[in-house]
């Protein structure tokens, strides 16, 4: 099949992430100087949400996107090759599966599942219908997070023995208002315990580790704390007149969770959201020669930094001086590109997903992926309920990920290192 030059994109839920993405992602792909996007159709269950999309897009582009609060309705048009969807985590692979069914190549933005087989529905939509699916889970693409990729690829810090990383960010705000701003973490989390927001770290500790190309995850044990968290938040910044007030949350405000792999590496993840903190995603590399870590920005090579042992905060920040060697390839070639959302991970990943409708090629994060790490939420739920008992995690790829490698089709590959530093995205 030929190479399309041009890929006509709905985009399906508008609230805070959907919206952001249009606005500091696709309105500015599809106003480059050689644009290979255009985005025919939005759509939110909220009709205001979907009419401002629409405007902001007829103001900078000069056209009128299909304009719906009925997603039936954009996957019904013939003229897209894909659909963005950045609903609210209950509808998101019911959306997928349906779009996929109608042939339309998925973006799907990320959250956690809400059972297995909702996981097993997106594998089976692939496999009847060949139509793929790609997660955009944008911390794959992060700066630092490619750096180490690289850096593990190169056989710097060794054999990879344990990874950790989460969700360190504080969102209280966020949940208690969230009827006032019809955000979807309020209902989660006063009616469910989990793991609810794994992929962010677990993302690119997926592809460190192989995950589903040569390597799995097998097993998983889930730990909740107590939930007091909101409750203090609330009390303070609403008041105890307020409906939440008295509200009982189930979602424990830290969230541990421990991951067994097959080729004996651990992984650890903590989702902790509802306790005041900085922002961090806590990625850590543990290697028999070194490691990276996140939260002091810095690298230990064995033989080179063993003297800063009791002075470590000497050594802080010393990732920087890695990148000088180790800045991952993509990020060489297409600093002067990247632009908008998150630091500029946000366009690398929707370059990937572009490039991929482009081909009709397979994704850099693939369905198997998707599926694998959305279903660490419902695995969580299903271990925290048993009381941390062990829970097995489905081998969604069957079999093939022991033979299953990593493609270099497309240019933007997390594992493509790019040989023409002429390239450019357009």
């Amino acid at each position: 099949m030929a190479m399309k030059d041009l890929i006509k994109i709905g985009v399906i839920g508008l609230g805070e992430r959907g919206m952001g993405l249009l606005q500091a992602v696709l309105i500015p792909m599809c106003k480059a100087e050689n644009p290979d996007v255009q985005v025919l159709a939005v759509c939110d269950l909220y009709e205001d949400r979907a009419a401002e999309a629409a405007r902001s897009i007829k103001e900078h582009l000069g056209i009128s996107p299909l304009c719906t609060t009925d997603y039936r309705e954009v996957i019904k048009m013939g003229e897209l090759d894909a659909i963005v969807i950045a609903s609210a985590w209950e509808s998101h692979i019911l959306i997928a599966t349906e779009a996929m069914k109608a042939g339309k190549y998925v973006g799907l933005e990320v959250g956690g599942a809400y059972s297995v087989e909702e996981c097993w529905s997106l594998v089976r939509a692939f496999e009847s219908a060949g139509t793929h699916c790609m997660l955009l889970e944008n911390c794959c693409y992060g700066r630092r997070e490619m750096m180490v990729l690289n850096m593990v690829k190169k056989g710097v810090f060794g054999e990879i023995v344990h990874c950790s990383g989460g969700y360190f960010h504080d969102l209280r705000a966020q949940i208690a208002y969230g009827e006032e701003n019809r955000h979807y973490r309020l209902r989660n989390y006063l009616l469910r315990n989990c793991d609810n927001y794994p992929t962010h770290e677990l993302g690119p500790i997926a592809k460190v580790l192989d995950i589903n190309n040569g390597n799995r995850m097998v097993s998983l044990t889930s730990t909740a704390s107590c939930a007091k968290g909101m409750r203090e938040y609330i009390l303070s910044a609403k008041g105890k007149e307020d409906k939440l007030a008295s509200a009982e949350f189930l979602q424990g405000d830290v969230v541990t969770t421990v991951i067994k792999c097959a080729k004996g590496q651990t992984i650890t993840l903590t989702l902790d959201t509802t306790l005041p903190r900085g922002y961090s995603r806590g990625f850590t590399v543990r290697g028999t020669k070194g490691g990276y870590f996140e939260d002091t920005d810095s690298v230990f090579i064995d033989g080179v930094h063993n003297r800063y042992e009791f002075d470590w905060k000497s050594q802080w920040g010393n990732a920087e001086e890695y990148a000088k060697e180790y800045e991952h390839p993509l990020w060489k070639d297409f600093l002067s590109d990247v632009r908008g959302g998150h630091g500029g991970m946000d366009w690398l990943v929707f370059r990937a997903f572009i490039e991929a409708v482009k081909n009709n090629a397979p994704p850099p994060i693939d369905v198997y992926d998707t599926a694998t790490l959305m279903s660490i939420t419902a695995l969580s739920e299903q271990s925290v309920a048993c009381g941390s008992q062990p829970v097995p995690i489905p081998d969604f790829t069957n079999g093939k990920w022991v033979l299953r490698r990593f493609s270099g089709e497309n240019r933007f590959s997390l594992h493509t290192i790019c040989e023409d530093r002429s390239a450019r995205l357009y």
